[in-house]
């Protein structure tokens, strides 16, 4: 396994971390136990939940998932072994806080308590703010309509309510997710100049189907050392190749819950996919492999986020960290991206 600094902590971290919100909806409990066993033998010892999950997000499934993580540290007694990282939700569902912002000194001190009692701890190693509560462009979205009148919970705030916690020892430290250049770097001066806590990660998407990172945010992750964590690196199952063809695998996502996950299906998805696929055969690499790999050596990426749902899976994703890249693959790779730039933003 390889390690890397969360942002400027003396915190390593796995740069392979265990994704887990399918645990309760696709994956029973006994399921995210063998998980996780078998990821920190191997060395991940940096995982990834948030109160949200298991997902597709319902009530009825709300905080399951760190249930489940928290039965297995009451089991095994193996706390002490792992970085966690969860995150709070930003306006959601009513049956979230009653919906709208969340972000209150009052309801981000719930989420926070509900999820050190689901996770049966006292302390979260990286709490993280889900999405922004404004109006932003996250989750593939384009177009950005601004709206002057807009109301959210200022920054400064947030990141006072988030000094409390970290006073009280509730977490150590605290990163982003779904956010934009201007809302990290907002997050980053108002820090600095406050003396409040910053930001040490940004969980945004990056896959070899959407490298839109690169454009603005990789150079704040590089200079202010606040690394990207990057989500879905096989893009919901389709840089594995098993969508390939038109083949639609039992029980696999897009079967479960096709109508959910759209963010991929894409009018140049399946071209771009083809391409890549023909790279790894080329060069005799496991597609699998080379599209997680391609993501772990990024200079601006701190961790990588598998999810897997079987345990083969589960190998082959963290087994991506044995192989190399040659300059030639990766010369390949980028002339397939200049064809079909980000087909899925």
């Amino acid at each position: 396994m390889n390690y890397k600094k969360l942002g400027n902590t003396d915190i390593n971290v796995s740069t392979i971390c265990l994704g887990t919100m399918t645990w309760g909806e696709q994956n029973t409990q006994d399921e995210g136990f063998e998980q996780m066993d078998f990821a920190l033998d191997r060395g991940v010892n940096f995982w990834d939940t948030a109160e949200l999950y298991s997902v597709p997000p319902k009530e009825e499934t709300f905080g399951k998932t760190e249930i489940i993580i928290g039965n297995w540290f009451e089991k095994t007694k193996k706390r002490n072994k792992v970085i966690l990282a969860t995150k709070v939700a930003g306006p959601s569902r009513k049956y979230i806080r009653g919906g709208g912002n969340n972000y209150t000194l009052n309801k981000m001190t719930e989420a926070l308590d509900n999820s050190l009692k689901r996770l049966k701890t006292d302390y979260i190693d990286l709490y993280q703010l889900h999405w922004p509560e404004r109006n932003t462009n996250m989750f593939g979205k384009l177009g950005y309509v601004h709206d002057e009148n807009e109301e959210w919970n200022k920054f400064e705030d947030i990141l006072d309510h988030l000094s409390k916690f970290i006073k009280d020892g509730k977490i150590r430290d605290i990163g982003l997710s779904n956010e934009t250049p201007w809302g990290v770097s907002r997050y980053l001066n108002l820090a600095e100049n406050n003396n409040l806590p910053r930001m040490m990660s940004v969980q945004n998407p990056y896959s070899l189907l959407n490298r839109s990172y690169e454009v603005g945010l990789a150079e704040i992750s590089i200079r202010d050392k606040v690394g990207l964590l990057a989500y879905s690196p096989l893009a919901s199952g389709y840089l594995t190749g098993k969508y390939r063809n038109n083949q639609m695998p039992k029980n696999s996502r897009l079967e479960r819950d096709g109508d959910f996950w759209t963010r991929y299906n894409k009018p140049n998805t399946v071209k771009a996919v083809d391409n890549y696929y023909e790279i790894s055969k080329k060069h005799d690499l496991n597609f699998t492999k080379m599209s997680i790999k391609f993501c772990e050596i990024q200079p601006f990426i701190t961790s990588v986020i598998i999810g897997a749902t079987s345990m083969d899976q589960l190998k082959t994703n963290i087994e991506s960290v044995n192989i190399n890249l040659t300059d030639e693959v990766i010369s390949e790779i980028n002339e397939v991206q200049k064809i079909y730039p980000n087909p899925c933003p």
